[in-house]
């Protein structure tokens, strides 16, 4: 958990550190201020120095007050990696020069760059998930198959009837979600927006059903409207 921080603070033993440790604790809080921190000056370091005291609890608290720890002394581990992050910090400031021009590891080689921006340059085409993964993509966009899986990648499904619906699509008036009551949480505000939208998107299909349905009863009213009659069959239509 403390890994990382401790690394960067040269701490002697980074992957072995047990906060739960009591002695090991308390060495490692005389350590961070006499090492790192140093809040108080070297003359008022005794009490916390005195790791094998009754009362270096007590002394570890005021200490916590002093350096403005917003945790309690129970809370050990969110209390060490508070600690951790401030000397970090105050590290960073001593040494601004030394780390200001510091490059990160994977972005010496202007290589590793390159291949770390673009993250698919090493994808092997080969690889059986590969393939798999390009099948059923296939398969949910109803894309014809083709020996060559890359192929297949660059395949655009657009259909006649898709362009056709496309060029005729009117840019519609903007929606304000807010204004629309969901009627139900899902507990993710994503979720609830989504759902909002789907909301929507129904009721504009259920009007574009009533206005065909309002056209239907229309046209039929119209032929019921004028009957013509033939008095020769004795029926009433056409």
């Amino acid at each position: 958990m403390f890994r990382r921080k401790l690394t960067a603070l040269d701490y002697h033993n980074p992957a072995g550190f047990n906060c739960r440790d009591e002695t090991e604790f308390r060495n490692f809080i005389v350590w961070l201020e006499d090492q790192k921190i140093r809040h108080y000056k070297i003359e008022d370091r005794g009490n916390l120095r005195n790791i094998h005291s009754d009362d270096w609890p007590k002394s570890f608290e005021k200490y916590m007050k002093d350096v403005n720890c917003p945790f309690k002394i129970q809370e050990r581990q969110e209390t060490v990696d508070w600690l951790l992050g401030l000397a970090v910090r105050l590290e960073y400031g001593d040494n601004a020069d030394k780390y200001k021009d510091s490059t990160p590891d994977g972005a010496k080689n202007t290589d590793n760059a390159a291949k770390n921006a673009e993250p698919l340059i090493n994808l092997d085409v080969n690889n059986p998930d590969f393939k798999a993964g390009v099948m059923a993509l296939a398969n949910l966009l109803q894309i014809q198959r083709h020996d060559d899986y890359l192929v297949m990648l660059k395949v655009k499904r657009l259909t006649q009837e898709a362009i056709a619906k496309a060029s005729q699509s009117k840019e519609g008036l903007p929606v304000a979600l807010e204004k629309h009551i969901l009627g139900f949480d899902t507990g993710d505000a994503v979720l609830n927006e989504a759902a909002q939208i789907l909301r929507l998107l129904h009721i504009e299909e259920l009007r574009e059903l009533q206005t065909k349905i309002n056209e239907a009863i229309v046209a039929v009213q119209a032929i019921i409207a004028d009957p013509k009659t033939d008095h020769r069959l004795g029926k009433v239509g056409r």
